[in-house]
């Protein structure tokens, strides 16, 4: 009977799981904070991701941990960076499956902030044609779609054309068009190796506090050539999710951030709430609020219990 009258489901389709490109071969290091998900050379997700496409779920968004860093985040857009390289070979070994690629300065910038960084302020403008440059190659590489994380204003724009100037008229773009400054991304900057050396990142990503910001946020996006968008957090704004979803006739994704994942398993592992049931809940209320597309830690453990 509940089967019979479910108004809301989920899908391997409808979730993306997120990886960790780092350098090196034979590399499987995990995330002391995120058990089950690892940092992987590029031979590694090679292999997750046969076995990603073995389940049906929707793709792979990538995080790239480069061999180095430096203050102009050169391998982000280095055509030979780590993303780079795994897009490459990704789409040698499994061409069907969906690559996303996350388009930011973070996890390359020796100071771990998302833009060029001039006396401890991070310039909007100047960092715009660093996020075009590392699209652009992405788009190179083979990537099926672009997702700019940053939150500098103008980003998609300025994506958008270059794109189209080099022929990549086809590649879309899903924005992190809702990012909040939140508490909730702590275990990813470990995965990512990207925490911030000074200060933290809420000159450009958004006060938590703020739903209507968030609105605008989303349809300047838009207006500027978008084609998906994203609140991230996921749970923690669940009314941000619903509200876009009854305000924009776009695709709509959702980050269940690593906080989010972390904060189950330890509380699973500690024996306070079961694991399964607290992992289907929660994606199910994602799903619920509107959100079609989910990037989860979760996705092979849910695409398993409902494939």
């Amino acid at each position: 009977m509940r089967r019979l009258v479910r108004e809301t489901y989920l899908e391997p389709g409808g979730l993306i799981l997120p990886l960790f490109v780092c350098p090196g071969e034979g590399v499987k290091k995990e995330i002391s904070a995120m058990p089950g998900n690892f940092q992987m050379s590029v031979d590694e997700v090679v292999r997750e991701c046969e076995v990603v496409r073995s389940l049906g779920l929707g793709g792979v968004i990538l995080f790239g941990i480069p061999a180095s860093k430096d203050e102009e985040a050169t391998d982000a857009y280095d055509p030979d960076g780590i993303v780079q390289r795994a897009v490459r070979a990704i789409k040698r070994a499994t061409p069907d499956l969906l690559v996303v690629t996350d388009v930011c300065n973070c996890e390359y910038t020796s100071h771990g902030h998302c833009g060029k960084v001039v006396q401890d302020d991070v310039e909007n403008d100047e960092t715009l044609q660093w996020l075009a440059a590392a699209a652009l190659s992405h788009a190179l590489a083979g990537a099926d779609v672009v997702a700019p994380s940053d939150m500098m204003d103008g980003r998609v724009a300025a994506i958008r054309k270059r794109l189209d100037e080099n022929g990549f008229i086809k590649i879309p773009i899903l924005s992190y068009a809702a990012k909040f400054a939140s508490a909730f991304y702590g275990p990813f900057r470990e995965a990512a190796e990207s925490t911030p050396q000074f200060g933290d990142r809420r000159s450009y990503q958004m006060d938590p506090a703020n739903r209507r910001e968030a609105m605008r946020e989303i349809a300047l996006d838009i207006e500027e050539g978008a084609d998906m968008v994203m609140v991230k957090p996921a749970m923690p704004y669940l009314d941000i999710i619903r509200e876009a979803r009854d305000r924009f006739d776009v695709p709509l994704a959702a980050y269940q951030v690593s906080g989010e994942f972390s904060m189950i398993m330890a509380a699973a592992r500690n024996g306070w709430i079961d694991q399964e049931r607290a992992m289907v809940e929660s994606l199910t209320s994602i799903r619920r609020a509107g959100a079609s597309i989910i990037l989860t830690y979760f996705a092979k453990d849910m695409a398993r219990l409902i494939g």
